[in-house]
């Protein structure tokens, strides 16, 4: 295709902080967000220390903050978190790129370990596709485990190819800002680390 497209990491690339983090405070408050990290901290020192998976960790983590709440309510604090703090983490230079690109009519694509819940409002309001990390619900509820696998790493490349035939654009654009980034930019025609900070 003539047309670009883009895919941008969010946390960290889009946004000045990392939104797992911020929406658990915003839930919980700061007091009980360093309370239910320092319960957790056993499994946060595992995972640092390459003893258990990035999507363990995480899962134990949404789980302490998430666990057991009904899916519905959950999704409706996903829309309320979205409109009122992440408008406030979005670096402008990384919305400027955003627009810039889809006026020249590229398709752009965030593609998060966070899960969608929160994001897709955001992605929603500013037109654009999402591949995130998916949650599993029971009975209604949020269990805090993660549907198949946590959207990083090598798994943002599984997605991506899944979802598009990259042999379709003659020019792909990739933005992200970590390690666990670095494979989704190896697919890129042009590659930005770090690019707005």
């Amino acid at each position: 295709m003539s047309q670009p497209i883009a895919f941008f990491d969010f946390d960290g690339t889009i946004t000045t902080k990392d939104t797992l983090l911020e929406i658990f405070k915003y839930r919980h408050g700061k007091a009980r967000f360093y309370l239910g990290f320092l319960l957790n901290s056993p499994f946060l020192v595992a995972y640092k220390a390459g003893i258990i998976s990035n999507q363990l960790a995480k899962e134990m983590t949404l789980k302490l903050f998430f666990g057991g709440m009904k899916a519905e309510a959950f999704n409706a604090f996903c829309e309320q978190f979205a409109k009122e703090i992440i408008p406030s983490l979005v670096r402008s230079k990384a919305l400027t790129e955003i627009d810039k690109l889809k006026k020249a009519g590229a398709e752009v694509v965030i593609v998060s370990a966070s899960p969608e819940n929160w994001l897709q409002p955001w992605c929603r309001e500013h037109q654009v596709k999402l591949l995130g990390t998916q949650l599993e619900v029971n009975n209604g509820k949020i269990t805090g485990k993660i549907k198949g696998n946590n959207c990083h790493g090598e798994e943002k490349v599984r997605r991506i190819r899944e979802a598009y035939d990259l042999t379709a654009w003659k020019e792909v654009y990739c933005y992200g800002d970590t390690s666990g980034d670095k494979p989704m930019l190896a697919l890129g025609t042009h590659s930005f680390y770090q690019p707005f900070r």
